[in-house]
């Protein structure tokens, strides 16, 4: 990680950078749970394609699961799916991760996981806002300047719209 990643602010791995940001901004200003995991899908295979380029194996990989799981948490909860999803993620963290800030997106992945198919709403997003704090941390290792926005602003829409269904929750208890 570092000396061969093309860190220029126009370079085409920093582009796709800029469009997963967009995208991902997008994800998280989302409400409905269903319209969240298919934008994530889209932004997934974004981040993909811009850490393939900036030569991170384990984030490019972790970004292929979450598209995956995204995409299959529109249409199960089966657990077996989410062993599945958790088995791939920790496989391709033993084959690529070869030092401990490789498995950052590993880790993120494996949460990211288990929020979408075991959670629902602002417990959800609240195991999401965990993963994020992880690929930020990653995408500042990595000299990512779209991810690290992207981490940045995900984290706080995501936080807005906890507070959102958090006070939508508390005005439908009160009226109870």
């Amino acid at each position: 990680m570092g000396a061969a990643l093309d860190h220029h602010l126009l370079s085409p791995a920093q582009i796709l950078g800029y469009l997963a940001f967009v995208l991902g901004v997008l994800s998280f200003l989302q409400k409905d749970d269903r319209r969240l995991k298919g934008a994530v899908a889209f932004q997934a295979l974004t981040y993909a394609l811009h850490f393939a380029l900036l030569g991170s194996v384990t984030a490019a990989a972790s970004s292929l699961v979450t598209l995956c799981r995204a995409v299959l948490a529109l249409y199960t909860r089966a657990r077996w799916v989410v062993a599945l999803l958790l088995g791939a993620t920790l496989a391709l963290g033993l084959a690529f991760a070869h030092h401990p800030a490789a498995w950052l997106p590993i880790v993120a992945s494996s949460i990211g996981t288990v929020a979408f198919f075991l959670l629902r709403g602002i417990t959800m997003r609240v195991a999401l806002l965990g993963a994020t704090s992880l690929w930020l941390t990653n995408n500042l290792l990595l000299g990512s300047v779209g991810g690290t926005l992207l981490e940045l602003i995900i984290a706080a829409v995501n936080a807005t719209t906890i507070w959102r269904l958090w006070r939508e929750q508390a005005q439908q208890d009160s009226i109870k």
